[in-house]
């Protein structure tokens, strides 16, 4: 049985973009947003991890194969798309991504869907960033930055930045001051997250919560699954979000 198959799919369009996307469970909502290459089965293994753990989850597809193993080459093939795609940002500093508006739409939506807290956003490697984005927007709730990877760390500048621009940025601090805080995973000495968890410790304070584990792995819920930081990200979530809602019928 494909890993999507018993998955509803939609489309989501907003702030000039639309991408298809899956959802599943019940329970409060997690946006998980996929990696490069793209939406592969062990994205969606983490997917249903979580829906498991009692949430309603979706899935975007931005980019690359759906629906199917890592291929050697799918990174390779994808790669030019998002160097040149106006919806990302692969190498420039100090710029929030241009998909960000989208997917604070998707979040909204899936808030109003199913209620609750609020709503967790998960990105990894390439859409790391993402879920700190997504926080500007009061209905994300329980941000997560697993393994962040853009902009691609080439010199100390990009492999401190932190993919938001100014205001963002400064939004993000607000919230976290709120009491919003922000959970971060990574393996310690993955080169590809250059120094962003050191700058998120500086500009977030205790609102950053770091989870690093030991060892050169990248994909911490994927590729090179840690059961301490799939065990983590569920804690999180559960804490920030809460039990899914009594519906009035009930």
């Amino acid at each position: 049985m494909a890993p999507l198959e018993d998955w509803q799919r939609g489309t989501h369009a907003a702030d000039g973009f639309a991408y298809p996307t899956y959802r599943r469970g019940t329970g409060p909502g997690v946006v998980v947003m996929h990696e490069s290459p793209g939406l592969t089965h062990e994205v969606v293994a983490f997917g249903e991890e979580l829906v498991a753990a009692g949430f309603t989850v979706v899935l975007p597809h931005f980019f690359g194969a759906a629906d199917e193993d890592p291929r050697r080459l799918e990174a390779a093939r994808v790669l030019p798309r998002l160097c040149v795609g106006r919806e990302f940002t692969v190498v420039a500093t100090g710029r929030t991504t241009p998909v960000a508006g989208w997917l604070r739409s998707l979040a909204r939506q899936l808030h109003a869907d199913v209620g609750g807290a609020g709503v967790g956003a998960v990105g990894m490697c390439f859409t790391g960033g993402f879920a700190l984005a997504m926080m500007v927007d009061p209905v994300v709730a329980a941000p997560v930055v697993a393994q962040p990877a853009v902009p691609v760390p080439l010199g100390p500048r990009r492999a401190a930045d932190v993919g938001l621009g100014t205001d963002d940025l400064l939004a993000v601090q607000e919230r976290v001051r709120a009491g919003c805080p922000v959970l971060g995973v990574r393996y310690r000495e993955d080169w590809s997250t250059g120094t962003r968890f050191e700058t998120l410790a500086e500009v977030l304070g205790d609102g950053f919560r770091r989870v690093e584990l030991d060892g050169p792995g990248h994909a911490t819920l994927t590729a090179e699954r840690h059961p301490d930081a799939v065990e983590a990200v569920v804690a999180f979530l559960t804490e920030r979000l809460g039990p899914a809602p009594v519906s009035p019928s009930s």
